[in-house]
């Protein structure tokens, strides 16, 4: 209600606005979503077509993220889940240990935060592959692109983590199938969406130990439901979408200069694909 004439408005930055609200603004020449994911905007079906869009790109959140998933990718490499269990029976009993180069990590989606992730394992030694929909190139890294080479990345890896977008692409990628490609006993790490995630069918890749494990910051439904099976699963970690806060004082910056750069009419930065949603 503050806002003012909506003829007035040049430009929002918005997380999760109402359905509908973009519509109103008819001078409106640019939206910022305050976050890298963008499918918020995307699934407001009264989105103007011909209003730019731009995500933030953050250097704090490139920090965060690399710190949350290697988390997750060191509770299953460094089988802290046994010693867990041994430690509520009072059990001192070492567990076969493991160089990091016999866990492949493979992250599907080589954006910003997963090229930062990626980087961050490869100091660490553990030998990493990444798919994303065009070949990126990242030192260290195998690089695999594409429908067709999913299945192939997938077979090569003990733990995956996803970091894509929710795009009409994306969703429902990790599923029976895809599951049924990855190594027996593959672990699961995911900080990108959670309607990526066909979430029955990771119940049942559990139940048949096709996956050890999963490390989740993101549901399909948000908050996670109480009723949900996955917060009884001993084998999962939830965190409630704290991987990668967005903190004003580091994306504040960026947005004001998007918005002097629409006032003077000069390139703007960060702008989303709308085509590909991302």
């Amino acid at each position: 209600p503050e806002a003012g004439r909506p003829e007035d408005i040049a430009m929002i930055a918005a997380w999760k606005a109402p359905r509908g609200e973009f519509a109103r603004y008819p001078n409106l020449g640019l939206i910022v979503s305050l976050g890298h994911g963008v499918d918020h905007l995307f699934g407001d079906p009264g989105l103007p077509a011909d209003v730019p869009v731009a995500r933030l790109v953050d250097d704090s959140m490139k920090r965060q993220m690399p710190a949350w998933v290697i988390a997750g990718v060191l509770r299953h490499h460094g089988r802290f889940a046994a010693y867990e269990r041994l430690q509520r029976a009072a059990r001192w009993e070492p567990v076969v240990p493991r160089d990091p180069t016999e866990t492949h990590v493979g992250i599907l989606g080589l954006g910003a935060l997963g090229t930062e992730v990626a980087r961050h394992l490869v100091a660490l030694g553990f030998p990493v592959s990444g798919w994303s929909r065009t070949r990126k190139e990242v030192d260290g890294v195998e690089s695999f692109a594409g429908d067709d080479a999913l299945e192939r990345f997938l077979g090569r890896c003990d733990v995956i983590v996803s970091l894509l977008p929710h795009t009409p692409a994306t969703e429902d990628i990790l599923n029976a199938k895809t599951f049924g490609w990855m190594k027996r006993g593959a672990y699961l790490v995911n900080a990108g969406r959670g309607t990526l995630v066909v979430e029955d069918d990771l119940l049942a890749a559990l139940d048949t130990g096709q996956l050890s494990g999963a490390f989740l910051d993101v549901t399909r439904t948000e908050p996670l439901p109480a009723d949900s099976l996955l917060w009884r699963r001993p084998e999962v970690v939830i965190t409630p979408h704290v991987a990668a806060e967005t903190f004003a004082h580091s994306c504040a910056p960026q947005v004001a200069e998007n918005y002097r750069r629409l006032m003077d009419g000069r390139p703007l930065v960060n702008l989303v694909d709308r085509e590909r949603e991302y």
